[in-house]
């Protein structure tokens, strides 16, 4: 039936239309704003879209190459800059679907498109001629009257030519492109194992009993799902985490707890046809030849050259600063679980499956606080009415719900993005439930970015995605104090890509430092729960009535609870990752070795798992934050630190506003994150406001 498939979908590709009047994705969208026509686009469209882009844009490169003019800024970066109009916008429709609204088609045709577009974008940075043309436009960059933008576009190209391998020999660049083409491949194997691995778990309960402890909006849930997968009468609980956290944080049965755990930390370990295992090790030895074929000892420090940390020994000096305290806190968190357990008369050790449990009931009996006392007043279309107004208080721009825009699944939301003066800045679209066709966690990203082209703003598409928690047939979304947090977290990356001002797509919007891009979604974190917001937005999805001061003040009081675990299970994976990256030569340790000694080395307890283990770590071996992770931290010092200006003031500080729109979220990539941090607050920033919001100073 597979093999079928295959031929059907390699049938479709082949047959499909390749003419610009019959494919909807060759030709600029006429839908509102340029919101790609997600209704005409049919798999068989992005094919020949993918390869008519890739041979537009070598045209473009070759008509550089053979302009017999003096290399210009304009002739060559500007030219360089302005190629693959078609390319970007039919990858930037077909990735973002894949991500959020897959299918086998969707799997196979990224799978043939990986290693082509890997050896398109080699094609370029490999191109001898074009090389020299910018390199005689950097040779001479100090006799060009180039504005700051200009200057970082020229200086960011130049480095893309560097770092892909244009000063290699012609044996090297051959490596480098078959490199570049199994890690290609590798990584879109990863991702797709790690989405099949989650969708194919599923706890059955038949026995009532067996939901003992679980709240009613979770038993609801689950038995909604069972009747969905044709189970009726039943209750199903998934590695989803709208579905598994409640579970471990309320399940009385110790043993599906541990069942559902092991399900989650285990995926891509099966020893099967999507175990990842391999793949990681392959991915880490192949990191390394890059690394070293480009001249730098670890990939890590291919990285982090582009990056603020620089080099890794800034990176784990700043993860150890935070690892002591917040070990010796977890530990302290581990021995009160373990006489929680004992009080009850339990003689079983604590495990990791028990400290979501015991966290909840220690949160309960110290502050009478639960999530489920909280989730009524978390609707989920009061959370968005919540982070729509904080943004306009902040920035005066407002946000309008439109239904004559095209959507790619029932479940988005469409909204116009407008400024104080009522012009348009972007479109906004929003898809925050769950489901097979996408993968885990939540995101951003942007179907178009902001630019300028001939003195013509070119608005933004952008999209925030989720995995919240659905409606049920009783009842709304409700979230979780997590998933508002995450919602305001993607909603401040979303105010990156939306309210950018730059010239040019390559440095606009979220397009900076990996341990910059975090700096303005966590700062909006801050504004989620602090009170005065709350009591905006926090209303009872019954009665309408506003959250009680009682429960503010408890959720101000719990704010520090259980970060010795967060600090901790986070630190181990940023750890996690700098071990796999700091490689200077290929292992030979299998992914789970190699995993292990990287947690003894820290001395990770046994009652808490690494955030993310090495087969399911999608960010790093699926995504764009190898040797990056730690980035969170990083910018959460930022973030800590540039919410004190807003302390310093006031919650709501037009000026304070202002200036964290000019400088940060306007800015994009266009000059150096520090000195643009500097500009807005005056000062680099210190560690301790973060040391001290966690509870760990």
């Amino acid at each position: 039936m597979k093999k079928i498939l295959s031929l059907l979908i390699l049938a479709l590709i082949a047959g499909s239309c390749t003419t610009r009047e019959t494919n909807p994705l060759m030709n600029e969208f006429d839908a509102p704003f340029g919101v790609p026509p997600f209704e005409q686009i049919k798999e068989e469209h992005y094919m020949p879209a993918i390869q008519k882009g890739m041979e537009e844009q070598i045209k473009n490169i070759d008509a550089i190459v053979a302009n017999p003019d003096p290399a210009t800024f304009e002739n060559t970066l500007v030219a360089m800059e302005h190629s693959g109009d078609l390319l970007t916008r039919v990858t930037n429709v077909f990735f973002n679907l894949n991500s959020a609204n897959t299918n086998e088609a969707m799997q196979k045709i990224a799978q043939d498109v990986a290693p082509m577009l890997s050896e398109h974008s080699d094609n370029i940075l490999l191109n001898d001629k074009l090389f020299h043309r910018i390199k005689a436009v950097y040779d001479g960059k100090a006799t060009l009257a180039l504005s700051p933008e200009d200057a970082m576009l020229l200086d960011k190209y130049y480095k893309d030519f560097v770092r892909g391998g244009a000063n290699l020999d012609e044996g090297k660049k051959a490596r480098l492109r078959e490199i570049n083409k199994e890690l290609s491949l590798l990584s879109v194997k990863f991702g797709e194992n790690v989405l099949k691995e989650t969708n194919a778990f599923e706890l059955v309960i038949d026995n009532e009993s067996d939901l003992s402890g679980l709240p009613d909006a979770v038993v609801k849930a689950a038995a909604e799902e069972a009747a969905a997968r044709g189970k009726e009468g039943t209750w199903v609980f998934t590695i989803q985490k709208p579905s598994l956290i409640p579970f471990l944080q309320f399940s009385d049965r110790r043993d599906l707890r541990e069942k559902m755990f092991h399900a989650y930390i285990t995926k891509g370990d099966h020893n099967d046809e999507f175990d990842n295992k391999d793949i990681v090790t392959r991915i880490a030895n192949l990191r390394v030849e890059k690394a070293n074929l480009l001249g730098f000892p670890t990939y890590a420090h291919y990285i982090l050259d582009e990056n603020m940390a620089k080099e890794p020994r800034k990176v784990y000096d700043l993860l150890n600063k935070v690892w002591d305290p917040a070990l010796a806190k977890a530990k302290e968190d581990a021995a009160t679980f373990q006489k929680m357990i004992r009080d009850e008369g339990g003689t079983f050790k604590l495990e990791p499956w028990d400290w979501w449990y015991y966290a909840e009931k220690l949160k309960k009996a110290k502050y009478d606080l639960e999530d489920e006392q909280l989730k009524p007043y978390f609707k989920l279309e009061n959370v968005i009415k919540g982070v729509f107004d904080t943004a306009t208080k902040l920035y005066g721009i407002t946000f309008e719900e439109r239904h004559d825009i095209p959507v790619y699944h029932p479940d988005v939301k469409t909204f116009e993005v407008k400024d104080a003066d009522g012009s348009h800045i972007g479109i906004l679209l929003t898809d925050y439930f769950p489901r097979d066709s996408k993968r885990g966690g939540a995101w951003m990203s942007a179907f178009r970015k902001q630019s300028k082209r001939n003195g013509t703003n070119i608005s933004p598409i952008i999209y925030n995605v989720g995995n919240f928690t659905k409606p049920t047939a009783e009842s709304p979304s409700l979230l979780t104090l997590e998933e508002v947090t995450t919602l305001f977290h993607e909603f401040g990356h979303a105010l990156h890509g939306l309210l950018s001002d730059c010239t040019y797509e390559r440095l606009s919007g979220t397009d900076v430092a990996t341990d910059f891009v975090e700096l303005p979604s966590q700062i909006m974190e801050n504004w989620a729960l602090e009170p005065e917001v709350l009591r905006s937005y926090a209303r009872h999805y019954q009665t309408g009535e506003p959250i009680p001061d009682e429960l503010i003040e408890k959720i101000q009081k719990t704010n520090q609870f259980n970060q010795g675990f967060i600090a901790t299970e986070f630190l181990a994976a940023a750890f996690l990752d700098m071990d796999w990256h700091t490689l200077t030569e290929s292992t030979e340790l299998s992914a789970t070795d190699f995993e292990n000694q990287s947690m003894d080395k820290i001395g990770l307890i046994p009652e808490i798992v690494v955030r993310y283990r090495s087969p399911y770590y999608s960010h790093i071996f699926a995504g764009g934050y190898a040797a990056g992770y730690y980035s969170y931290l990083w910018a959460e010092v930022l973030d800590a630190d540039a919410f004190q200006a807003f302390r310093e003031t006031s919650l709501f500080d037009r000026e304070t506003a202002t200036k964290f729109r000019k400088y940060i979220l306007s800015k994009g990539g266009t000059q150096d994150p520090m000195e643009l941090y500097v500009k807005f607050r005056g000062a680099e920033p210190s560690i301790d406001p973060l040391l001290v919001r966690r509870g760990l100073k």
